[in-house]
């Protein structure tokens, strides 16, 4: 049973994240390790925080001098890390109990070193709303125009992570740019069964549409290196896939 690092970054979760460390407590592999990222400098919800790590030797608390976002705050979990897998989980998502277990034993048997899930989405008391059917896999021309990896199903080995190869700097969207600067040169795979719960949030940044533009724009062109006509392009098509799915919602 090899350790697998689990990396949730926490900013004003306090209705959800108790519910979250133990839905990843209570897996069925035990052989984990949780980077607790605080990223709020108001110190907002700290003791609680401090609580929950108290509650078990396996949780490791990371507080951030100054906000500096999701992204930024899972790569001080990635430098953190001593397992060879890496899972990450947001501070209002749940795991179901068989996640570690099911989804490491599937990357061992395929030989694996990127794997996803699909996943159940839920409100904000927690009733299911859909469920989110993982495809085959994700190729890097898939993942320019839509992105179908739930980043809380994502199970990855830190061998692949080279220095460079991190979460961006960008409030939204910092996921599916790691992604598709993964796909380059591994292969991403899916696993469909059900292993993880994503909370639909209103007012979140991952639903403020102007930000998710501008970040959308900000990746093609900065971090893919796209010129401005090509990242319009990429950003229509990624933009209308995310309409499509609305809709059908």
């Amino acid at each position: 049973m090899q350790l697998v690092s689990v990396i949730i970054p926490y900013y004003k979760k306090s209705k959800y994240i108790n519910q979250s460390i133990n839905s990843i407590l209570n897996q069925t592999y035990s052989k984990f390790e949780i980077i607790l990222i605080h990223d709020d400098p108001g110190n907002h919800d700290l003791r609680n925080l401090l609580d929950l790590k108290k509650k078990d030797k396996r949780i490791k608390l990371i507080k951030n001098i100054k906000n500096i976002g999701a992204g930024l705050s899972r790569n001080k979990g990635i430098e953190k890390a001593r397992g060879p897998y890496i899972a990450f989980c947001d501070a209002d998502d749940l795991w179901k109990k068989s996640k570690l277990k099911n989804q490491i034993s599937y990357m061992r048997n395929k030989n694996l070193d990127f794997c996803y899930s699909s996943y159940d989405q839920i409100n904000q008391k927690g009733k299911k709303i859909k469920t989110i059917i993982a495809p085959k896999t994700q190729k890097f021309n898939d993942l320019l125009k839509d992105c179908k990896i739930g980043l809380s199903t994502v199970i990855l080995k830190k061998k692949i992570l080279s220095k460079k190869l991190r979460f961006p700097k960008l409030k939204t969207k910092e996921d599916l740019c790691l992604w598709i600067k993964l796909s380059k040169k591994n292969k991403l795979v899916g696993y469909n069964n059900v292993l993880s719960s994503w909370r639909k949030l209103d007012g979140s940044l991952s639903s403020n549409t102007f930000q998710k533009i501008k970040d959308g724009f900000c990746l093609y062109n900065k971090h893919i290196g796209f010129n401005f006509l090509k990242s319009f392009y990429y950003l229509f098509l990624l933009s209308m896939n995310f309409i499509i799915k609305t809709i059908k919602r």
